[in-house]
């Protein structure tokens, strides 16, 4: 296993962490519509966790809310017979959940006891966004966290992250000598999206450490690829699986401190780990990197809608959150994934969906770009429409 560097802090993680999100379910009930994400496959789960430690794998991720609040209590069980020890863990506290300064307390202390720990190594504030950080800021969460690390409840303070860069940056610069790490979405396609580079770059500037979730992007980059990327791989001198293309892309920065991926398979365990053994600092040549940048715009290609992201057409009069419903339909163009952008489309609240459009016209008045939006809007509705339809 490859280590590397965590922020400030005199501890090397391996280059790959374990994520306890997408853990192996038993088999699903037969009376149920969908499977229980809760009823994880404990001697599976296990023994994939054991795997990946016992190859050099020494942090694991986890959070209040994964497996429908199982996750946790399995990593305890997990992690028993001396392999608590070898490990960093992760968890975050569910800021959605936070109504008073009170819950704070009680949802870290229900989490201590989950994992059954009495300091959690890694302490995080989960996905935070504009929304959530005024709540942080009007809840005093920030000196709260700094009394858990007083108290000994917790060792280390950071964040998880999921809106534009300047609010990143005013997160990163709040918490300046309160936080040791944060973890931001990052591949290769991403670059520009939320945090982006300039996100994983500013944090590293300020003695973060970055650890990067969704790394293959949720899996669509180790999928089979559309004609022109696949094309592109194969005329590639380096023979790689698209997984491990991704992965090593993103342990070439020197500002990450470690890669998450969620793995359900014991084949994705060790071809991560093995993926994980040959990676370093600078090891993709110019050449290689060429590659990958060919690749990126050979996705791009695909997309549909001409949106640059500019959001000259915001804020809408009706609160639709247009580039948002835009970047959606657009990736389940470019990956294939209807279901998947379904999802995604279904997590926005429902005043920024496509149906409240009114056709005003304004935003097609604004855009640079000339795109007819009213058009679009209305065929990313009927795509992507949940299926329990509008509020009121």
């Amino acid at each position: 296993m490859q280590y590397r560097t965590f922020g400030a802090l005199d501890w090397r993680p391996s280059a790959l962490g374990f994520g306890a999100m997408r853990l192996p379910l038993l088999s699903a009930d037969p009376e149920a519509t969908k499977p229980d994400p809760s009823r994880i496959d404990y001697p599976a789960a296990t023994a994939m966790l054991h795997w990946a430690i016992d190859h050099g794998v020494n942090y694991v991720d986890t959070a209040y809310i994964y497996h429908g609040g199982a996750s946790e209590p399995w990593l305890a069980q997990a992690l028993e017979g001396g392999y608590r020890e070898k490990v960093k863990v992760a968890t975050k506290l569910p800021i959605w959940d936070v109504k008073k300064a009170a819950d704070l307390d009680r949802l870290l202390d229900e989490q201590r006891e989950r994992l059954r720990m009495e300091r959690i190594d890694c302490y995080l504030l989960h996905g935070l966004d504009a929304e959530s950080w005024d709540k942080v800021e009007s809840l005093g969460v920030l000196e709260w966290g700094a009394g858990a690390l007083a108290d000994g409840r917790i060792a280390h303070f950071g964040f998880s992250f999921h809106d534009d860069y300047s609010v990143f940056e005013r997160i990163v610069d709040a918490g300046a000598g309160l936080w040791s790490f944060c973890q931001i979405q990052y591949n290769y396609m991403d670059t520009e999206f939320q945090a982006g580079t300039r996100g994983l770059e500013y944090a590293a500037a300020r003695g973060l450490a970055v650890v990067v979730m969704e790394p293959i992007r949720g899996g669509m980059l180790a999928r089979k690829a559309p004609p022109k990327v696949a094309r592109l791989w194969r005329q590639a001198r380096a023979r790689r699986s698209r997984a491990d293309w991704a992965l090593q892309w993103i342990w070439d920065h020197p500002q990450v401190s470690l890669v998450l991926s969620g793995m359900s398979t014991m084949r994705q365990v060790r071809e991560n780990v093995a993926s994980a053994e040959r990676s370093a600092v600078g090891a993709l040549s110019e050449e290689e990197l060429a590659v990958v940048a060919q690749v990126r715009d050979a996705y791009r290609e695909l997309a549909v809608i001409p949106c640059t992201d500019c959001k000259y057409c915001l804020p809408c009069p009706n609160g639709v959150q247009i580039p948002g419903v835009f970047a959606i339909y657009n990736d389940a163009e470019i990956y294939g994934d209807r279901a998947r952008a379904r999802l995604y489309y279904a997590w926005l609240e429902e005043g920024e969906r496509a149906d409240r459009c009114a056709r005003c016209g304004r935003c097609e008045e604004l855009c640079p770009q000339g795109i007819g939006i009213m058009d679009w809007l209305e065929k990313a509705q009927a795509f992507l429409g949940v299926e329990q339809g509008p509020a009121g």
